[in-house]
């Protein structure tokens, strides 16, 4: 039985239009292509079984056939049900990956997708918020005999790897792929910040310059959508519960005040914190009618849905991911995309450039864990430092950019103590 034979998606024959999509996205996908030269010929993961939960779209097809290149065999199933693209998944099955995923399956079959994804018993895995390392841990531990380790994408995943692993419970090692430099500096702060407003827009269609941002949340991502918005003309208020993040997002020129107080004043709400119920019923009731609520975080919960439901009147679709919420008082309140990730659930996720660097990232720390998982042991661990810095190096040869290199003379002086 073959790739295609195997895999469950929507339509095989979507397989021309996602081809399109992936060849744009390979064109400007520098970093994975050097590496591709190299892999293709040394096939490091010959005999490996991979499995990737991510979002299953054009960048991420790209990755799942450099790291088929590299020799493994290749399983993958989407990390949200409304980021995967049909015409993607049709095309990856057409070419030797594995593929479980449909846009917007129900929550059972995302559970049965992921199911599925483990039972080749892979050697290694690439998982996005924690989907596959918690099921593992949860409810199949049997799936996880052969894996030597894996990699980690977000903020939401590594919290839950950090518990595992504080509660002696993680089985295997894992690279908080996220908290490398060419990750969080490019990926969170200027994907996360184009790719936002690049969803909220082209699903509203409304102007943003005049208006008021409340952007819940200050890290990297959170810095990148209040930078944006500000770029679009937007007042901006930041909400924090950290105070260093609080201060920073101050210094740089942005109202900070609680969520109570900031429910006032917002046309627009973006919350990017990795926590739950950060916008909720205490909130609605202050909110202006028009109001435009988004999420940016990886689950559906950062925006609590059950007391929007029980605070309206009535709720209907008034635009593609548009759900309007009619208060009792009239006022409307408007969320996007059913409060998933609004990059990928309204958009097409990150620039391409931008996820480049990520996935140049994911697949040289697949390829250190495959080699190193025995002294590694199973523990949380940040992406080496060579790693992180070869992939800024890749990229900035791919874009023309040189700089400079330490003398000898410099590098002893910075390597001793005396003057």
């Amino acid at each position: 039985m073959n790739s295609a034979e195997r895999s469950i998606i929507q339509d095989i024959q979507l397989a021309p239009q996602g081809r399109l999509k992936m060849n744009w996205a390979k064109k400007h996908m520098p970093v994975l292509n050097r590496l591709r030269e190299k892999l293709i010929v040394e096939k490091p993961l010959t005999g490996k079984k991979v499995t990737i939960c991510l979002h299953l779209e054009a960048k991420t097809a790209c990755l799942a056939e450099l790291i088929r290149d590299a020799g493994a065999e290749v399983t993958i199933c989407g990390s949200n049900p409304l980021s995967t693209q049909d015409d993607v998944c049709a095309a990856l099955a057409s070419e030797g990956v594995t593929v479980y995923a449909k846009y917007n399956p129900t929550p059972d079959e995302i559970k049965y997708y992921l199911t599925l994804s483990l039972e080749n018993l892979p050697d290694l895995i690439i998982d996005d918020g924690g989907d596959l390392v918690s099921l593992l841990h949860s409810e199949r531990p049997d799936l996880m005999r052969n894996i030597k380790g894996g990699c980690e994408e977000t903020t939401t995943g590594i919290l839950r790897l950090r518990a595992l692993e504080k509660n002696g419970e993680l089985r295997f090692p894992m690279v908080a792929v996220n908290e490398a430099f060419s990750k969080f500096l490019f990926d969170n702060r200027y994907g996360t910040g184009q790719s936002v407003w690049d969803g909220i827009n082209r699903t509203t269609n409304l102007v943003v310059a005049g208006k008021t941002v409340v952007v819940v949340g200050y890290g990297w991502c959170g810095r990148g959508v209040a930078l944006r918005a500000k770029g679009l003309g937007a007042r901006v208020i930041v909400t924090e519960v950290d105070a260093i993040n609080a201060a920073e997002a101050h210094m740089d020129g942005f109202s900070v005040m609680p969520i109570a107080e900031a429910a006032k004043y917002g046309d627009y709400f973006i919350t990017v914190t990795g926590n739950k119920n950060v916008i909720n019923g205490a909130h609605y009731p202050y909110m202006k009618d028009g109001a435009i609520l988004a999420n940016a975080g990886h689950f559906d919960i950062e925006i609590n849905k059950e007391d929007l439901l029980a605070q309206s009147t009535s709720h209907q679709l008034v635009r593609n991911n548009i759900t309007e919420y009619v208060m009792e008082d009239g006022r409307r309140i408007y969320l996007l995309a059913d409060g998933r990730l609004v990059n990928l659930a309204a958009g097409d996720g990150h620039p391409v450039e931008i996820m480049d660097m990520t996935f140049g990232l994911q697949t040289l720390c697949l390829l250190y864990i495959s080699e190193n998982y025995r002294k590694i042991g199973p523990h949380v661990i940040d992406v080496p430092y060579q790693i992180d810095e070869q992939v800024a190096r890749y990229h900035l040869e791919a874009i023309g950019v040189h700089i400079d290199t330490l003398t000898n003379e410099q590098r002893k002086y910075q390597e001793s103590w005396r003057l």
